[in-house]
């Protein structure tokens, strides 16, 4: 996941509110529950601290959702009075309100709440040609059509020479818009950068299609089994973008896996447990963080200077590296300070275990290492 869009959280010193709400649930009670949910989260802000002029603005956004038709909900960061970023969710919130004042932004819900969210292109597909639209949690909209040649399309039953070159000349029609809508879905897969591209049509068609794909989209290409009037396919395209989260994570997980025991010369190419971590995190090593949110360390406190890379498991080891203002935050929240510094992307890996799993890394943070 990339996290560049949490920079502007971190261009200010704490404290911070966050604040997560479910807005998945639509009633006709729903604007005086959410009225009542907004003066709520104001005052469990104003219990742990928060300013006067932060819980206002919370809870005025909140109250702003009364009417949202959003499908899951909104995160709200705010600071001295402001809300900074509102980002709406791909999930909804386990709870209908999260709200939690401390020195930095708690983030790490929105591993999960937001994760991969892949982007998906659904190519209609006909003989005709095809409608694109581009896909999220946060729904859809139209992409572009693709208009082919229009005659011939259709081959007849007869065994008669000139019949037999019309076929071969319907054959060319086929093939042609086939091309011509693969060069279409690619470009826009380019522009877009969509995770996934689904082919929508035939069987035939879509196969025709798919084959004019230049590699790289072909393999970030899948086909829908239902149909484009089919009341399943919403539900299939939902299924093949959760897929394509899973194997995204089980992918990173592997990497990490395979990484992290030690090569010939001693060195590991991936570390796991807060010491480790904080280490990495000093030294800008991290390349990829890795996050289970079940897991102990998530929540471990630790300790903190103003910048990204001053984080330290015991407050005396920040005096050492020159530190004179220290504060205790979460491990999880403040390896993501530090990796959206570096610019490193952050995962979780929830998606790619099951209720069985053990926790994985061990304590729930792990990183992959630019360097041994």
């Amino acid at each position: 996941m990339d996290l560049a869009f949490l920079q502007p959280l971190y261009e200010r010193r704490g404290p911070w509110a966050s604040v997560y709400v479910d807005t998945s649930r639509h009633t006709q009670d729903t604007p005086r529950e959410r009225r009542l949910m907004a003066q709520a989260v104001a005052r469990e802000l104003a219990s742990q601290g928060a300013d006067e002029a932060t819980c206002e603005a919370v809870r005025t956004a909140v109250d702003e959702l009364q009417h949202s038709t959003e499908p899951h909900g909104r995160a709200l960061f705010a600071h001295d009075g402001e809300v900074v970023l509102d980002p709406s969710l791909a999930r909804a919130p386990q709870r209908e309100s999260i709200a939690v004042w401390a020195p930095l932004p708690h983030v790490s819900p929105l591993l999960n709440l937001l994760g991969e969210d892949p982007t998906c292109l659904v190519v209609y597909v006909s003989r005709r040609g095809a409608d694109l639209e581009l896909r999220s949690a946060l729904g859809s909209s139209d992409a572009g059509e693709v208009v082919g040649r229009q005659w011939p399309l259709h081959r007849t039953a007869s065994s008669d020479w000139s019949e037999r070159h019309f076929q071969l000349a319907v054959e060319n029609t086929w093939d042609q818009n086939a091309a011509e809508i693969a060069r279409e879905a690619a470009s826009c897969q380019e522009e877009t950068r969509a995770d996934l591209v689904i082919l929508v049509g035939e069987d035939r068609d879509r196969r025709a299609v798919r084959e004019h794909l230049p590699p790289p989209v072909r393999e970030c290409t899948v086909e829908a089994s239902h149909g484009s009037g089919s009341r399943l396919l919403d539900d299939e395209v939902e299924e093949l973008r959760a897929t394509h989260e899973r194997q995204k994570a089980e992918a990173d997980l592997g990497r990490f896996l395979a990484a992290r025991g030690r090569d010939r010369q001693g060195g590991a190419g991936a570390v796991e447990g807060v010491p480790a971590l904080v280490e990495a995190a000093q030294e800008h090593r991290i390349d990829e963080l890795l996050v289970n949110l079940d897991g102990p360390d998530a929540h471990r406190q630790i300790w903190i200077g103003e910048e990204p890379d001053q984080l330290a498991v015991r407050r005396t080891d920040l005096r050492i590296l020159g530190e004179q203002h220290s504060w205790a935050a979460r491990a999880d929240d403040a390896l993501l300070r530090s990796v959206v510094a570096t610019g490193a992307p952050a995962i979780s890996v929830d998606p790619a275990l099951d209720d069985d799993s053990p926790v994985v890394p061990v304590g729930g943070l792990g990183a992959l290492l630019r360097w041994a």
